[in-house]
């Protein structure tokens, strides 16, 4: 049982990051404790996040905000995104677009509606 744990302990230790500790350069935190929040942060490494939220017509806390971080060709990631009761809404240049659909898709879709509007189910 000690060899297990010993092993166990070996492997967490092995696995540890061994790079720079990262540097928190700025940190901004309010919340007024009814839903109201703003928070923002920034390291040394290029990642930075901010969000601000109020409190939903449902019950939910609302958000927005933003998160940057650099990626291996040395240009800034950026993600804004938007958080509420339609549900979370990225937007950013890393998010693959839609492609078009192909045209025999187009085509069963426009054959359903027609069914549908006939009353076939």
């Amino acid at each position: 049982m000690k060899l297990v744990i010993f092993a166990c302990l070996v492997v967490v230790v092995a696995a540890a990051p061994q790079d720079k500790i990262v540097e928190i350069i700025s940190d901004q935190r309010s919340d007024s404790g009814d839903g109201n929040f703003n928070y923002a942060f920034e390291a040394d490494n290029g990642i930075s996040v901010s969000a601000s939220g109020t409190p939903g017509a449902a019950g939910q806390v609302n958000m927005e905000g933003v998160f940057r971080f650099p990626l291996d060709d040395g240009t800034i990631a950026e993600v804004r995104y938007i958080a509420d009761e339609n549900g979370f809404q990225p937007q950013s240049d890393l998010i693959p677009k839609d492609h078009p659909l192909p045209a025999h898709a187009l085509q069963q879709i426009r054959f359903a509606e027609e069914q549908r509007a006939k009353g076939v189910e």
